[in-house]
């Protein structure tokens, strides 16, 4: 697998697939040139459409249910919810007489009555349907239609972030917290359906920060919603072993002058702020953000670390106070240009940086059994500076053919990174005299580019073909320096044996074909992504590297099944991959303290993932109901693993161990019990099991895992909102360890002031203060145990301003439908 030198003949299976790609377009185009096939009774398809608007304030209604019953017998035909612009269409509707009704929470619900279908009029517009608000405006109070929780498409879930009152004051972390399919521990750290291998994208762009990191410094103020795609189809990046968080980014639309500015004050020096800004005038969309926060998080550290060599079992037990603390602020801003009918083209960049810092001051008991059983006590110093400063520039330009839907997009994404990270640790006796000390400094560039286009062809009404190619060159340096404390000299010494520098090399290209539509009431989406890789891992000064080259294939297959009384069926089936991150290939030894080492592994294997789902959504009443049932396979398992290094010392790696498999089942349900009160409750059970190797042993592991979260709401007042959350998660199993479970309550209350322009949240998370880590991890030479809480109850206020300065959008359509007439048409 590695080698010192590229195959040429690799790239000669790119020009194959684009070849057989283009030719199953040319295939697919043949055989369905023109319109729906047939004529029979079989293939009528009757369509009703409309809008839904609000009647006090002719605002589009977003969600609306729509329901259309047959007249005779008044049974359920089918049904559907409005898009954002209040707009909705049912199709597949028999020839006959209906009534439909309309609602929403909050409004009266609205019924049509006399929709006649005939095979002379199959297609009927309802025109614009006005809803009236059940609750009457309170001294001029804009009446605020909610979008539900989380709403499902056929390959993704979208959760609406505007609904998470207790994560306000936040990042996109806290907002993740309330999330079906995520877990996020104490220290924020973000795993998704079991697994902290997961791709994120910010407005479906990569970026080349870590996961978590990336997560951690977008506030959650500045996010519209966040989509969960967890069998993500072929023309997505295959990247991830558990699938995508995409995080889409507010970016006002309203005409003239508009924007949102929020600030945030907290307990233990928390306190932060950002706005939005955005003007839109004839073509162009211009939008400028900006945000800062400092959080500071202090804590409790308790560490028992036992390691065994020859006969000889040593002993060190620590405990102290830890602080926490992390700076995160950046600039966004673009500009959306509207060239003619046909063309879009949008520029944006954004800056953001990074700061984290840790203080660990604890105290340490040192022994060994048999021999000398005296105890040594020390005070460690332990301390830790971490900055990231980033920016990216992106370019998207998309460009409408003559016929509805036939684009061909084009985009360019261009991201630099430079990471820094000081630290050093000193063991001080009680005479407060320096034992030991070490200092390490790592930093270096980060480059990070993409270039994606994406073509889509119309096929027939309700189908569509879909091609594109995609390149992403990604280029990093790092140097990691050393000092050991001399102890003769007092001085810090530069220590070449654990000094190296890397230079890491990674090019992808891509191709990727979907075909996608829908028959009667059946949904279809099928693709196929060739990506050949190429990677090379340079030791500077060492006359040592690692090189890669290999190309893989990605299928993908999505279904659904719409039932008539709107019900929704859907599976899919897709394979990923999880490539290892450039810092775990260095094979070579980085001090993290006095106690633990860590080391890369250049031999690894990137994982190879095969995901199946199978979920079922309903509607009971105005309640959701959603039932997923999930199996994921991955070979070439990643874990990260212990062993002894020294006496006292635990090293830290990573390793393919073998097959991990996971079969498991999540659920939620939303429900309104009364017009002011709201419950939303999810669980997640799984099984997994672990099969492999691991230092020439056989192992075989298993484990049950549960989850489950519930929030309600109540609508105190018109203006007056008050959510509790609460989360508990079961312990869960590695190759080598255990984390421990743990359940925590957040609260928060919202006031509305001037119409709503304004408006106060006051957060408590973690009321009783439940929220820990627990972990042990044992080997056949070492055991260790790791329990770590924070300082809580976390309390914060938050205040929101709602400003603008605009001509109202006309949304309605021009021409109106008398709807008592419908039966003659």
């Amino acid at each position: 697998m590695y080698n010192k030198q590229q195959n040429p003949m690799i790239k000669r299976p790119i020009i194959t697939s684009f070849i057989l790609m283009l030719g199953f377009a040319g295939i697919v185009y043949a055989q369905h040139p023109g319109g729906p096939p047939g004529t029979g009774f079989a293939d009528f398809n009757g369509k009703l459409s409309g809008n839904v608007y609000d009647a006090d304030y002719q605002e589009p209604i977003e969600y609306a249910n729509i329901v259309l019953f047959r007249q005779k017998d008044s049974a359920q035909v089918t049904g559907t919810i409005t898009n954002p612009q209040g707009y909705f269409q049912l199709t597949d509707i028999k020839p006959g007489m209906y009534y439909m009704e309309i609602s929403f929470m909050g409004y009266k619900t609205h019924t049509i009555k006399g929709i006649k279908i005939t095979p002379a009029n199959p297609e009927v517009h309802a025109g614009n349907i006005s809803l009236k608000s059940t609750v009457l405006p309170v001294e001029g109070t804009v009446v605020e239609a909610e979008r539900p929780v989380m709403s499902y498409e056929i390959d993704k879930k979208v959760i609406n972030v505007s609904r998470q009152t207790t994560s306000v004051s936040g990042t996109a972390v806290d907002v993740l917290e309330n999330v079906p399919s995520v877990n996020v521990d104490i220290e924020g750290n973000v795993s998704l359906r079991g697994s902290e291998n997961f791709t994120v994208l910010i407005n479906s762009r990569p970026t080349i920060l870590d996961p978590s990191d990336a997560l951690q410094q977008i506030p959650a103020s500045m996010i519209d919603n966040i989509e969960i795609i967890t069998n993500p189809s072929a023309k997505y990046d295959p990247e991830g072993v558990s699938g995508i968080i995409n995080v889409i980014m507010k970016k006002k639309t309203l005409q003239g002058i508009s924007g949102i500015a929020n600030m945030n004050v907290g307990l233990d020096e928390k306190y932060g702020g950002d706005f939005l800004v955005s003007y839109r005038t004839g073509i162009a969309n211009l939008f400028l953000s900006a945000s800062y926060r400092k959080y500071s998080f202090p804590g409790t550290s308790t560490i028992e670390n036992r390691t065994t060599n020859n006969d000889t079992t040593s002993y060190v037990l620590s405990s102290g106070q830890t602080s926490r603390w992390w700076k995160p602020y950046g600039l966004r801003m673009g500009v959306d240009l509207q060239l003619g009918i046909r063309d879009k083209l949008s520029l944006g960049g954004q800056y953001r940086a990074w700061e984290m810092e840790h203080i660990n001051e604890l105290n340490y008991d040192e022994w060994s059994e048999p021999g000398d059983t005296t105890h040594n006590l020390y005070l460690s110093q332990d301390n830790g500076e971490f900055s990231h400063q980033y920016y990216s520039l992106t370019l998207d330009h998309v460009h409408r053919f003559g016929e509805k839907n036939h684009n061909i997009a084009l985009r360019g994404v261009y991201s630099h990174i430079k990471r820094t990270r000081l630290s050093f640790d000193e063991l001080l006796d009680t005479t407060d005299v320096i034992t030991s000390g070490r200092r390490n400094e790592e930093q270096g560039p980060t480059m990070f580019a993409q270039i994606k286009l994406d073509y889509t062809l119309p096929v027939r009404e309700k189908s569509k073909f879909e091609a594109g190619f995609q390149a992403r060159p990604n280029r990093s340096e790092e140097d990691a320096k050393t000092y050991e404390y001399d102890t003769t000299t007092g001085n810090y010494e530069y220590a070449e044996q654990f000094s190296h520098s890397t230079k890491y090399t990674r090019d992808i290209y891509a191709l990727y074909t979907m075909y996608s539509g829908t028959w009667h009431r059946f949904g279809y989406q099928g693709g196929l992504r060739s990506e050949i890789t190429h990677r090379l891992i340079e030791m500077i000064g060492e006359d040592e590297q690692f090189t890669l080259d290999r190309w893989d294939y990605f299928p993908s297959c999505h279904v659904s099944y719409k039932f008539p009384k709107g019900q929704q069926l859907m599976a899919s089936y897709t394979r990923r991959i999880s490539r290892p991150r450039p810092w775990w290939f260095e094979p070579f030894i980085t001090w993290s303290d006095a106690y633990n080492v860590r080391k890369g592994n250049p031999e690894l294997n990137p994982e190879y993932i095969d995901s199946y789902e199978l979920g079922f959504q309903t509607f009971l009443g105005k309640s959701l109901i959603s039932l997923e049932t999930f199996y994921r396979k991955t070979h070439n398992s990643i874990e990260r693993v212990q062993s002894l290094y020294s006496d006292n010392v635990i090293l830290h790696t990573i390793e393919n161990v073998g097959t991990d498999r996971v079969l498991g089942v999540e659920g939620m349900f939303d429900v309104k019990l009364a017009a002011w009160w709201n419950i939303n409750c999810t669980g997640n059970l799984f099984q997994q099991w672990i099969k492999g190797e691991l230092y020439g042993q056989s192992f075989s592991e298993e484990n049950f895992n549960w989850s489950t979260r519930f929030s309600n709401e109540f609508r105190v007042l018109p203006t007056t909102k008050l959510q509790f959350n609460g989360r508990f998660h079961s312990p869960r199993l590695s190759v080598q360890g255990q984390r421990e479970a743990y359940f925590t309550i957040d609260g928060a209350i919202k006031q509305g002031f001037f119409n709503k322009k304004l408006s106060a949240t006051l957060q408590i998370r973690d009321i009783f203060s439940t929220s820990k880590r627990e972990y042990t991890s044992e080997g056949e030479d070492f055991y260790y145990y790791r329990y770590s809480d924070r300082k809580s109850p976390v309390v914060m206020l938050s205040i929101n301003y709602n400003f603008n300065n605009y001509k109202q959008e006309r949304r309605r359509d021009d021409t109106e439908q008398d709807f008592e007439g419908m039966e003659e048409m």
